[in-house]
């Protein structure tokens, strides 16, 4: 089992830059998958960004790649997605999850935290 919690969202201007948190519980972290998800208003959870296990390799979705990126501290079971030249399209509730595969989808991965919402004026 595997509880998260998401921090760090807010609201801000187009331009600017956020840093996501999402902290994990669990001795068990370093074995996971870990993805950000976010959901715009009205719309489906997509992929935004994942990291394996051993923060070796990445996978963004075209959208944030050169703008965000995602990262990992196994000795704070920590995940992080560092958000910056953010736009008004970025606007949504962010959710990390832990999988045991890299993936694209919201099914591989089976825990996930509560949302942090991010919102990006114009």
């Amino acid at each position: 089992q595997v509880q998260l919690v998401e921090s760090g969202g807010g609201l801000v201007q187009a331009g600017d830059s956020l840093r996501l948190s999402c902290a994990a519980s669990g001795r068990t972290f370093s074995s996971y998958t870990m993805g950000w998800f976010r959901q715009p208003p009205g719309k489906e959870r997509e992929f935004v960004a994942a990291i394996t296990s051993s923060g070796r390799s990445t996978l963004y979705t075209p959208s944030v790649k050169g703008r965000f990126t995602i990262s990992r501290d196994n000795t704070k079971n920590t995940v992080y997605l560092q958000m910056n030249s953010l736009k008004p399209e970025d606007t949504a509730d962010y959710y990390c999850a832990a999988g045991r595969s890299t993936s694209t989808l919201v099914k591989p991965y089976d825990y996930w935290g509560q949302g942090t919402q991010v919102t990006v004026s114009s």
